[in-house]
């Protein structure tokens, strides 16, 4: 349900009021979808944490322990106990460096990569769910906003946005 706001005097305030409604229903909207998703999650066995640990590794590749620790903001040997965990299911694997024993690599296995695919359909699959209960203006009005909202992510955080986009994929700049 969207934040009710009173008519705000001047256009920044109507924007900043219009911001934080923005930000309060999609904060709204995200938790009630990762609470589902978490059940789902609980159900087979996985904690949010060991599947950030399967995400960190998916976006990053493999990569030593001590700096898996060092993402996930904990000790080393609490990283340690957590991807024992994670290992234990299969989802991950320590491969030890021959020249120096004393670096342990860590890396999604197949097995974590086949769940990571498989949650991901499960996150398609209530997004569906949730987009069906929308008309075709409402999903119009959504794919338009979506994409704004990608171009002003990658604009902010990368330094391009769809024009700059659009420059690269024709070979210009």
């Amino acid at each position: 349900m969207p934040v009710q706001v009173a008519a705000p005097t001047t256009p920044t305030t109507r924007s900043t009021v219009a911001k934080a409604a923005i930000i309060a229903d999609f904060r709204a909207s995200m938790a009630e979808l990762k609470c589902i998703g978490s059940e789902r999650l609980v159900r087979q066995g996985i904690s949010m944490t060991q599947l950030h640990v399967m995400h960190l590794l998916d976006h990053h590749g493999e990569m030593p322990m001590s700096r898996l620790a060092e993402m996930l903001d904990v000790s080393l040997s609490n990283g340690t106990g957590l991807i024992d965990r994670v290992e234990e299911r299969d989802f991950v694997e320590r491969i030890r460096i021959p020249s120096d024993r004393r670096m342990v690599m860590v890396r999604l296995t197949p097995a974590g990569r086949q769940m990571l695919d498989e949650i991901e359909t499960i996150r398609e699959q209530i997004l569906r769910r949730v987009l069906d209960k929308l008309d075709t203006g409402q999903l119009t009005g959504v794919a338009t906003a979506m994409a704004d909202l990608r171009n002003a992510v990658e604009a902010t955080f990368t330094g391009t946005g769809a024009h700059d986009h659009a420059h690269q994929a024709q070979g210009k700049d």
